[in-house]
Order: structure tokens, then C-alpha cells, then sequence
């Protein structure tokens, strides 16, 4: 075994091995803490969480006889406050899904430009940087222990690492940090302009990392040489560092990410994500297209019974994202919507045409891509992807291919990748499979063309209110 991967994930904690041929190996699975939502606010148990995290990790280890170094993937912007001597949490372990960060206001006024400039990304309530500064403003004396020291304030990954090596390092890495909205991604530091709008002292911060340079030796005789975020470490696994490639996830919400190659800047309105540094520190960067809440807009609808044959049967068009459109639109004002009244058909008539709408979304971004510079393959992973219309759907709107990775687990497996540095020769095990359709068949094609005019004609619109 060459390494040892441990996802730290919302819903579930896994650790697998991975073998020289890349296979992830011995795979261990648990819950992981039961999240309590209470008016927006999503908290579980800190404590209870790593020592979960832990078992999973030591019952892995159980399965070899020796310490393969340890690869760390973190659900991102998941934070807490704990005691620097006891160790103990002082707040629960506050999720990324939480918003209270809604309450942040600006005092300055220069979010807008500020934010996108230096981190590449929008303010948003579910980063790190909103909801800590609310948490401060309401509790002036825990600003004052966390700059005496007395307490300590970090993303998960920090809070793990601070614990699993007692307490001697406090870091997260470059990644992890890149989506707190207090990291310059062009300097990979954190940004003492940043720290002043969200009213943060800079000095309670962890040390920043490169992804793949940690090698620090925990209490439990393995070595931590890499760590990153969840989404870091799926991408790392799916296309490696090349350009020509993107990866399509569908989840919770979507994402649509192509690494930049050092010459091409993001496009207008996209994201800009730091993926992750490496030992040379050098970063690696891509470009972000998002979709928002659309497993939520699917929730009541039977999508699983829905065939490509469904697809452009109807002359209604669709958006699907309740939350409002994500990059590169940023319209909180035009999420869940139909062009007309949908009262008379059935519900998987409705899930069909929020299905195309996911379609169609992806298909723009990944136009938008091709048009900047030729994709020449594009990967689908995540629970949505399974949908079989979905991945035609893509596929029939395209010009390029469209595969679907089957490894599951893909950001354990970029996580031990990453670990596992030059040893791993993972990417031909992905297995991913090409999607064939009908190329001859150009009803959702023509269908797609008039969902654009009248996206179109929405955000004009709406510019103009």
C-alpha cells in the first residue's frame, strides 16, 4: 500500500489504502455526527467528529502492516472555535451549509469588486470569512480570546491537524484557504485587506500550506504529506492538471471546472478556484461554472423515471436552481421558474423539464469553455450523473465526448493521489465510459438554441429592472 486517503465529509467519514496500481483498498465507512438546523443555522458535534474521524482512520490502518503516508480531504468552509489548552471545542462544528453569514454587512462597500478580485469568488454566506466575522460581532469577547490566543479558530482540516499532532502545528493549505475569502489566490497568502472587510485579525489565522507539502508526523506514527479540499481532490483524481479536460459534478448542486493553463484568464463572471499548490508551490488554478440547489429542485419529482425520449416533448422552458442561477450569473433573482404555466402536467412530465434545464445549463458552460479553448473530453461523476438522461442529454448537446467516471469515491481517491505523489498511477483505473447517442437526433439540440433566447432575454431583463 503507497498511501492512505481520509474524506471528511458531511454526510460520511471514509479512509481507504490505495495499492500500487492505484486501487483504492479496504475502504471503512461511518456516519458522521447528525447535523442539527435551527432557523438556518446547521451545527453537529466537533468532538464527536474527530473522534469519529479517528476511529475510521485507525481501522483502516488496521488492514496493513505498515504507515503509508495520509492523503486529507475536508468538506470546505466547515469551521469551529476551540480551547488552545484544553482542546475542546468551544462551538459546535459549524457547516458549511449554515447562513448566518447572511447577517454579514459591509461596512465599506467594496465587497463587490474586492472579493472577486482577490479570491476569485462572490460573497457568499456559506464561506468561512461571514460567518466567523457575525460570530464575532455578536460575542466582542471571543475576538479577544482568539487574539490573546487563549482559543483557536480554523476550518475542519486545521482543527484535525492542530489535534492529531498535539497541538504543535496549526495550518491548513492552500486550497482549503482559498475558498475562506480571506486568501489572496494570486499571492497564496492571507489578505490584510480581506481581514479589514470582514473585521478578522489576520493574526488568529492558521499557516497556510502547500497542498503536498505537509509531511508531519502525527501522534498515530503516520505522516500527513498532503491535504485539500473535497472538491480539490475529486478534480485532482478525475482530469489530473489537464487543460483540455473538464469535470462536470452533480450533486447537491453542480459545478462545471476546467484547470486554466497559466495563459487563459477565467472567463467574465465565472469562478476563479485555487485546485490546489504543490511542494514548489507552485498553484494550480481553473475555471468554475456553478449550478445551484438542483437536487432540491428535483426532490419532488420521480427524475429517475425519465428517459432521454422525454426530453424536448414539451415547448416549456425551464430554469431549475431555487436558490438562483450560479456562475457565471449570479442572479439571485431568477431561480425555480417555467416560461409558462406547468398546472396541467404530471409531476415526471416536470421533473423531465427540470432535468433538460440542468442539461442545458452544464451545455452552455461547457460551450463557453470550448469556445475559449478546444475541450477534448469532458467527465461526468456525482449522484445526478447516474441519471442515464441526463448524461445523453449532455452528450446529444455537444460536439465533444462525454464520459462517465465510475469510480465513486473520487475525492478519497484524489486525496490519496495526492499522498501518494509520483507513485500513483491511478487515472487509467477512472474507467470512464463514453456516452453514445443519436447524433442524428436534433430535437433537444434546437430545444437548447431556444432555452438560450429566452435566458437571454430574462437576464436582459432583469438588468434592466
Amino acid at each position: 500500500m503507497i498511501a492512505v486517503g481520509l474524506d471528511l465529509g458531511t454526510t460520511s467519514i471514509k479512509a481507504a489504502l490505495m495499492d500500487r496500481q492505484g486501487a483504492l483498498c479496504f475502504i471503512i465507512n461511518q456516519p458522521a455526527p447528525v447535523i442539527r438546523q435551527t432557523d438556518g443555522q446547521y451545527e453537529s458535534d466537533a468532538l464527536r467528529y474527530a473522534e469519529t474521524a479517528e476511529a475510521v482512520l485507525t481501522a483502516c490502518l488496521a488492514c496493513t502492516d505498515h504507515k503509508p503516508p495520509l492523503g486529507l480531504c475536508s468538506q470546505r468552509s466547515s469551521f469551529l472555535i476551540w480551547d488552545k489548552q484544553s482542546g475542546n471545542p468551544i462551538t459546535p462544528l459549524i457547516s458549511w451549509q449554515d447562513n448566518r453569514g447572511q447577517r454579514y454587512h459591509d461596512q465599506t462597500g467594496n465587497a463587490k469588486t474586492l472579493i472577486p478580485s482577490l479570491t476569485g469568488l462572490r460573497l457568499a454566506s456559506y464561506y468561512y470569512a461571514p460567518k466567523l466575522s457575525v460570530l464575532l460581532h455578536d460575542n466582542p469577547q471571543w475576538r479577544e480570546k482568539l487574539t490573546q490566543g487563549v482559543w483557536l479558530t480554523g476550518t475542519l482540516d486545521a482543527f484535525l491537524i492542530w489535534r492529531w499532532t498535539q497541538g504543535q502545528h496549526f495550518c491548513t493549505d492552500a486550497s482549503m484557504a482559498a475558498r475562506t475569502l480571506l486568501m489572496n489566490i494570486h499571492q497564496q497568502q492571507w489578505s490584510s485587506v480581506l481581514c479589514d472587510l470582514f473585521n478578522i485579525p489576520a493574526a488568529i489565522l492558521p499557516q497556510i500550506k502547500s497542498t503536498t507539502g505537509f509531511n508531519l508526523p502525527l501522534s498515530n506514527g503516520v505522516v500527513l504529506r498532503a491535504s485539500a479540499g473535497d472538491q480539490s481532490a475529486a478534480f485532482y483524481a478525475s482530469v489530473m492538471n489537464d487543460p483540455s479536460k473538464a469535470l462536470v459534478n452533480l450533486g447537491t448542486g453542480g459545478f462545471v471546472i476546467r484547470y486554466l493553463d497559466g495563459k487563459t484568464k477565467p472567463l467574465d463572471g465565472f469562478l476563479q478556484t485555487l485546485v490546489y499548490q504543490d511542494q514548489n508551490y507552485t498553484a494550480y488554478m481553473a475555471s468554475e461554472g456553478t449550478l445551484n440547489s438542483i437536487s432540491s429542485a428535483l426532490a419532488p419529482y420521480p427524475s429517475w423515471e425519465c428517459n432521454i425520449d422525454d426530453f424536448a416533448t414539451s415547448n416549456i422552458l425551464c430554469l431549475a436552481e431555487p436558490s438562483g442561477l450560479g456562475a457565471p450569473y449570479f442572479c439571485g433573482d431568477i431561480g425555480l421558474r417555467f416560461s409558462e404555466s406547468t398546472e396541467h402536467l404530471m409531476p415526471k412530465q416536470i421533473a423531465t423539464l427540470l432535468l433538460e434545464a440542468i442539461v442545458f445549463r452544464v451545455v452552455r458552460i461547457l460551450e463557453a469553455y470550448h469556445q475559449q479553448s478546444p475541450l477534448s473530453q469532458v467527465y461526468l461523476s456525482g449522484g445526478l450523473s447516474e441519471l442515464t438522461c441526463l448524461q445523453q442529454g449532455i452528450a446529444q448537446c455537444v460536439s465533444f465526448p462525454i464520459l462517465h467516471l465510475q469510480q465513486k469515491e473520487a475525492s478519497l481517491l484524489g486525496a490519496a493521489m495526492l499522498a501518494a505523489g509520483n507513485n500513483s498511477h491511478i487515472f487509467p483505473l477512472m474507467h470512464p465510459i463514453e456516452i453514445k447517442i443519436d447524433r442524428k437526433n436534433t430535437v433537444l439540440k434546437e430545444k437548447y438554441r431556444q432555452w438560450q433566447v429566452w435566458l437571454d432575454g430574462l437576464l436582459s431583463q432583469q438588468m434592466r429592472n
